[in-house]
């Protein structure tokens, strides 16, 4: 498989996972109280929003790569 190829359809994944969920989301764990043997916890949810434009352009510029690698394989040289 051609890097190009290969490059554009990860960028296609990546691009068409931004625009079905927005953004990355993921947990902390942050100490309250830390009293001798007592240890009391909270659970943070934070998100990191990635905007629709990034994920289309992802899908676009993918598509271009995978169609300039698929391009790049036909046109071979015979001596």
């Amino acid at each position: 498989m051609k890097p190009l190829f290969l490059v554009g359809a990860i960028l296609i994944l990546l691009g068409a996972a931004t625009l079905v969920y927005g953004g990355v989301t993921y947990y902390t764990q942050k100490d309250v109280v830390n009293f001798g043997g007592v240890k009391i916890q909270t659970e943070q949810k934070k998100q990191v929003p990635l905007s629709p434009v990034f994920g289309g352009v992802a899908v676009l510029v993918g598509v271009v790569l995978m169609v300039a690698g698929r391009r790049g394989s036909s046109r071979a040289v015979t001596i």
